[in-house]
């Protein structure tokens, strides 16, 4: 179930991403969402400054809020850092190992990375929770050729995709957006009806030439959202670094 500050977030996005709401459209204030949704000021602050922080609202001091102007027609796809997005949207995060184990990849994974069949990698499944909701089933490869140790490393504190970020810059990217429908064992992990629409990121990012990583990160549909933000010194889609 759906936190109330999620769905107002949900229902303001919904506005702007349809047009309903343009650029330089008002916003309302603090004080009509409250009477709107019947809720605190603490609560609709959290959703304008999240809306805020995702570019999709330009606060103004004691002017109130408008939806932002994009500033070229180049969308950026951002992909949050589940701590940070958590942080923002005053939830608490944590994360849970699944699965943890070396194995060689198969003849589709070596075709999807540029390495051999039969390369070593980590393979490691995360299950990503906010208050305790599952937010995202991420399987991730990364290839212990590139990153050694990454074979030690238990990711107690930080999760794998967090863990990457500090351990090895990636210089290139290449990020897939699909639906798929959820099948049973998708279903019970992020606690949705078999067949339910999830959206799923894959991410491979590698360094000079070297594969590091692959990861796929399921989301449920209704829970999950993408922001388009924008940026004049972008000469083509570029994409966030969030979450490795």
């Amino acid at each position: 179930m759906r936190h109330l500050h999620q769905r107002i977030r949900d229902e303001i996005e919904a506005r702007i991403m349809s047009g309903e709401w343009p650029p330089g459209h008002r916003v309302p204030s603090e004080h009509e969402l409250m009477a709107e949704y019947g809720c605190s000021r603490m609560t609709v602050n959290k959703v304008l400054s999240t809306l805020a922080a995702n570019g999709l609202i330009t606060r103004r001091r004691r002017a109130g809020s408008v939806v932002a102007e994009p500033s070229t027609q180049t969308a950026v796809l951002d992909i949050q850092d589940f701590a940070q997005e958590a942080a923002r949207a005053g939830t608490v995060y944590r994360f849970k190992i699944l699965h943890r184990t070396i194995e060689p990849i198969d003849a589709a994974a070596a075709q999807r990375t540029g390495v051999p069949v039969g390369t070593e990698m980590l393979s490691v499944i995360t299950l990503h929770l906010m208050d305790e909701v599952p937010e995202a089933y991420e399987q991730r490869l990364i290839n212990l050729a590139t990153v050694p140790e990454a074979g030690e490393e238990r990711f107690t504190r930080d999760p794998p995709g967090t863990w990457l970020l500090r351990q090895v810059p990636w210089t290139d990217a290449e990020h897939i957006v699909r639906a798929v429908s959820a099948d049973s064992v998708l279903a019970k992990r992020l606690h949705i009806q078999t067949g339910a629409a999830c959206l799923v990121l894959e991410r491979r990012t590698w360094q000079a030439g070297a594969f590091v990583t692959e990861a796929r990160i399921t989301y449920p549909g209704e829970r999950h959202h993408l922001v388009g933000r924008f940026s004049p010194a972008a000469k083509g889609p570029a994409i966030g670094a969030g979450a490795s």
